[in-house]
């Protein structure tokens, strides 16, 4: 079982599914809300510095970053890094822009296996996320909760901040998605994200 990243490359940008590497390796696209942490949780888990660029500014992806691991492997899949969504220093026609080709590319592209939708555990259930979800569960895509910078919160506050989002989604979901916690800085959650995409692999590819 693959639990580790042996390589990671980048591959490709561009707004349209369509130009998406035309291979059948599974992908797995990262998302969240501007300044939830994504380049820092993606540098983290494939053991790179710099492979998605940080910034302090929201809104530096702008476009469908696809990035190969493990390709010298029998299970090669692509890590896709998609823009974030809310708060950005563009325009709100850049913003319009953003949005069309992020529900294209999650609505069409055949070989998108799971959606990590990235929240970050300091704040309260937002509209924008839950929102986001139900889109996410009318679509019928699957996705899987990645809450962020836990080392930001005790552990008890950690625990009562995802309760509350639990309880606030079991409001109008008949079943919880799937979640886990994690930290950038603490170097937590990188297993259990790369052991989940190791077991989808396995069926994907056939093998164990």
């Amino acid at each position: 079982m693959i639990l580790n990243i042996s390589s990671a490359e980048f591959v490709c940008s561009n707004t349209d599914y369509k130009k998406c590497p035309q291979n059948s390796y599974p992908e797995y696209a990262f998302i969240g809300r501007s300044n939830v942490g994504k380049s820092s949780l993606i540098n983290m888990i494939t053991n790179s510095k710099g492979l998605a660029k940080t910034s302090a500014s929201p809104g530096k992806t702008q476009l469908i970053n696809h990035f190969i691991m493990n390709k010298e492997t029998k299970t090669p899949w692509y890590l896709v890094d998609l823009p974030g969504y809310g708060y950005a220093k563009v325009s709100k026609s850049k913003v319009a822009k953003w949005q069309q080709f992020i529900q294209d590319y999650l609505t069409k592209r055949k070989t998108l296996i799971n959606i990590f939708l990235l929240i970050d555990c300091r704040h309260e259930p937002q509209k924008i996320d839950l929102d986001f979800m139900d889109w996410l569960g009318e679509n019928g895509l699957p996705f899987t909760i990645i809450f962020t910078k836990s080392d930001k919160l005790s552990k008890t506050r950690l625990d009562q901040s995802i309760e509350r989002y639990m309880l606030r989604l079991i409001q109008t979901w008949e079943d919880l998605p799937p979640y886990f916690v994690t930290s950038a800085e603490d170097r937590v959650g990188k297993e259990l994200i790369l052991h989940s995409i190791t077991l989808t692999n396995q069926l994907v590819y056939g093998v164990s």
